[in-house]
């Protein structure tokens, strides 16, 4: 089921095995651009497997198999000649727990852009770790603590630099694996209203255990149950009057 805007991500039969045991079936999804796509369901339903079929996060595990297709803005991601490198600067991932480098704020978003070739001189790279920072709601706080070690900030503080350490190469599409479950309401509260701002630059897909955040943050969701993907759409559509029902019964806690 497409969005509203073009698909910036399609995905068709595909079917993800960890050894012995199938953990997608067959799914097809279209992911919008620059729109928030939820993917919501019960633990072990597959969500987060899909996710990080994005990137090719699955190709670390020796034992997962992929087959189907991927692509992103055209592109086969799954082709032979895919440099996976490439791939991960133009698909950012942010993880559950927050996890920046054990380098200063500022070491911590150059890093990307550095490695990347992507700043031609220290002002250059200078305006990116700022536009980055702006962009991720944390400039005002760490200004005067760029050189200062980024895991003496708090909890919500090092999930907002991980974003901005994401964005600062400038992908296409920003991956999100439960970025607010280890965090307190307020900070949870702050990501949210970041992922509706960044939403103008990027397209972003965002795995989720909350429903109500899924309803607050997206445009489109996905529903998965057993490796499936039951059923798709405007997020109003799925909350409000889904067809499948298996959906109802996840939104209203029947199953879970």
């Amino acid at each position: 089921m497409a969005g509203t805007r073009e698909p910036v991500i399609v995905a068709r039969d595909v079917n993800v095995h960890y050894a012995d045991k199938q953990a997608l079936f067959k799914i097809a999804l279209d992911i919008p651009e620059k729109e928030v796509t939820s993917l919501i369901g019960p633990s072990g339903c597959g969500k987060s497997t899909f996710l990080r079929c994005i990137n090719r996060m699955n190709d670390l595990v020796d034992s997962a198999r992929f087959e189907g297709q991927i692509t992103i803005a055209g592109q086969n991601i799954y082709a032979p000649d895919v440099d996976v490198v490439a791939l991960r600067r133009e698909v950012g991932m942010v993880f559950q727990k927050p996890n920046p480098f054990p380098k200063s704020v500022y070491d911590n978003v150059a890093y990307g852009p550095k490695i990347h070739g992507l700043a031609q001189s220290k002002a250059d790279l200078d305006g990116l770790v700022q536009w980055s920072l702006e962009k991720a709601g944390l400039w005002d706080e760490v200004r005067d603590r760029l050189n200062e070690p980024a895991l003496g900030l708090s909890g919500g503080q090092q999930q907002r630099l991980c974003i901005a350490r994401t964005i600062a190469v400038k992908p296409k599409v920003v991956l999100m694996d439960e970025p607010c479950s280890a965090l307190d309401p307020v900070a949870t509260a702050r990501i949210e209203d970041l992922i509706d701002e960044l939403r103008q630059n990027f397209s972003i897909v965002i795995v989720t255990h909350s429903m109500q955040q899924a309803s607050r943050v997206s445009q489109l969701t996905a529903f998965f149950h057993l490796g499936k993907l039951v059923e798709a759409g405007r997020t109003k559509n799925i909350f409000t009057s889904p067809q499948d029902e298996r959906t109802q019964n996840y939104i209203t806690g029947r199953i879970g």
